[in-house]
């Protein structure tokens, strides 16, 4: 068989599938279906400095080919985390990156710090969440913005840091470089995209939050689409997720440029999504001979 291990910034997973943040809680309910050491790691839900509620109901609904999300990071803060779930995450034989957002660079700064003292094995700072009225989506939109906040918890951050970047920019390619500049030793992408939907009988926004995050296989062909800019541009590993439900997605992107692959939204409706993708992306290298997943990493052959 061929090798699935991969490693980004330094760190060595298993093989290249890792729970995206937020759907996959923090692990313990999918534990149920199989071991946690099926996945070469989980990106924790996204963590706070202090505990959030979240956005009032209603704030999830589906969509044509995805969903609508306006959670609003609800989590119970990252103290808790760090007493009460990481310990246990730690026991389960998988990577743990722990998902960060914030309000101010200051919460995100202390956030790096608390979390640089634990066995956290990567951070992921969310800079891109679009269904919070404040905490992320200020600090992703721009290439001054992700510079700034990158470099100031790159001060903070002795664990390997990797960006998470917003899909609603204008220039993807931009965004990932000034990351790469400012200290991210990977980058991950693409978050949801924000969307609207309208119940016409009551003629209001289906979801409380007016707006929302808009995943699954709908938004494939944009992450694909994005991944492959931001290849081209930095030399950082990509970590490539959107829309991927099928192994043939998670195909697509890492031949676009992606070293590991994200899995979020299929959750909801295939918790063995997982388990499947790493089956057929397996079967696929070894139908083709590459001895190596990491072989796929931007393979694509661009007209």
């Amino acid at each position: 068989m061929a090798d699935l291990r991969v490693t980004i910034a330094g760190v060595e997973f298993d093989n290249p599938l890792i729970a995206a943040s937020g759907t996959f809680g923090f692990g313990r309910e999918y534990m149920e279906f199989y071991p946690l050491s099926t996945l070469g790691g989980i990106s924790c839900k996204g963590i706070t400095l202090k505990e959030r509620a979240g956005n009032p109901p209603p704030r999830i609904a589906e969509t044509p080919s995805g969903m609508l999300n306006a959670v609003g990071l609800q989590n119970p803060g990252v103290d808790h985390f760090i007493q009460e779930d990481l310990p246990w995450l730690k026991t389960q034989g998988t990577k743990v990156i722990a998902n960060i957002a914030g309000n101010t660079p200051e919460e995100y700064c202390e956030m790096a710090e608390k979390l640089s003292g634990t066995d956290v094995d990567m951070i992921e700072l969310n800079i891109s969440c679009p269904n919070v009225k404040q905490g992320g989506v200020q600090f992703g939109t721009t290439c001054a913005g992700v510079s700034d906040i990158t470099a100031q918890v790159r001060k903070h951050c002795t664990k390997p840091l990797m960006v998470k970047l917003s899909p609603n920019v204008a220039d993807i390619a931009e965004i990932a470089a000034a990351a790469e500049a400012s200290g991210a030793d990977a980058i991950s992408m693409i978050n949801t995209l924000t969307g609207m939907r309208i119940d016409i009988h009551t003629r209001r926004p289906i979801i409380r939050n007016n707006t929302g995050g808009l995943s699954g296989p709908a938004i494939l062909p944009v992450a694909v689409r994005m991944v492959w800019q931001a290849a081209n541009r930095v030399k950082i590993p990509i970590v490539g997720m959107g829309g991927v439900s099928r192994w043939e997605d998670a195909v697509e992107l890492m031949l676009a440029g992606a070293s590991a692959i994200q899995i979020g939204t299929a959750f909801f409706s295939n918790p063995y999504a997982p388990i499947e993708i790493l089956d057929g992306v397996a079967k696929y290298l070894e139908q083709n001979q590459f001895a190596s997943v990491t072989e796929l990493t931007g393979k694509v052959q661009a007209w």
